[in-house]
């Protein structure tokens, strides 16, 4: 599927270029929040539009999952707005948030350990069921259609990250990499419009790192889901993104392209921690880390 038309990257650095988006489907305004006296985000501005896939990236601490945790309705912020799709989601509650289209996943993986893969993917469509506890209880032929349409949905969530292989293996016995799709894969079956990815590649060996990324282009490319990766692993997301924004201490230092990002030097010094300016593979190219 091809990304909608009129999607723009930001061209300057360093503002919040909320010019450059056009009706974004997430529109996150001068949000601020405070922890114990400390800004752990400061007047952050990110504009997200339908189709894209864009990245956030900073120093540990630098407020990234503070972000999407108030996107996501788990903190509610001290300032600002934060819309999706039109709708205003302070004070909305997460579950409410999810049920709009917005899912996530985590830096600490969030599964049932003691359930199968299946398992853990079906729990991803229970905003989807319709007949209710009574029915299922009677196994009624509407509950059957909705169980047996539910599974096929699941069918092609699996066959997209290539789990057959695991389907009935419980979630606890799997290596990190492998929890890290099957929660991706929780995620999709949600149905969402927007995905935040949060560390996905945390644990992965480099192969299944470059297999990662060709697996998050294609929610986009192939699934139309708009996508917004925090990420450690730069290599990873300079091979991804149409664009990234930059976190320092709760701040948005700055917004560009990768080619833009990887040679400014705000970026250099509070990412990096050093002048080389040494840019990482070129974006599309499939390397081991």
């Amino acid at each position: 599927m091809s990304p909608p038309a009129g999607r723009r990257a930001p061209e300057e650095l360093g503002g919040t270029n909320e010019s450059a988006n056009v009706d974004p489907l997430l529109d996150v305004k001068a949000v601020s929040i405070v922890f114990g006296g400390v800004a752990a985000l400061a007047d952050v501005s990110v504009q997200v539009p339908r189709g894209a896939l864009i990245s956030l990236i900073g120093p540990n601490g630098a407020g990234k999952t503070t972000l999407f945790n108030c996107i996501t309705g788990v903190y509610r912020p001290d300032r600002g707005s934060i819309r999706f799709a039109g709708v205003d989601l302070i004070g909305q509650s997460p579950d409410r948030i999810a049920w709009r289209g917005i899912t996530r996943t985590f830096q600490n993986i969030e599964l049932f350990t003691r359930m199968t893969v299946l398992e853990n993917l079906l729990l991803g469509r229970h905003r989807h069921f319709h007949t209710g506890l009574f029915r299922a209880a009677l196994a009624t032929p509407a509950w059957w259609r909705e169980e047996v349409a539910h599974r096929a949905h699941i069918e092609q969530i699996i066959d997209f990250l290539e789990l057959q292989a695991i389907r009935d293996r419980r979630v606890g016995d799997l290596p990190l990499g492998r929890q890290r799709l099957v929660e991706l894969g929780r995620a999709l079956a949600t149905d969402p419009q927007l995905v935040l990815l949060d560390e996905p590649s945390s644990g992965m060996t480099a192969e299944e790192k470059d297999d990662l990324v060709f697996r998050i282009k294609d929610l986009r490319e192939e699934m139309g889901i708009t996508v917004v990766v925090v990420e450690h692993d730069l290599k990873l997301v300079m091979g991804i993104s149409d664009w990234i924004a930059v976190l320092d201490h709760g701040v948005k230092i700055a917004q560009g392209t990768p080619e833009q990002i990887q040679r400014h030097p705000e970026v250099i010094r509070a990412y990096l921690g050093t002048k080389d300016t040494t840019a990482p593979p070129a974006r599309g190219t499939r390397e081991s880390s």
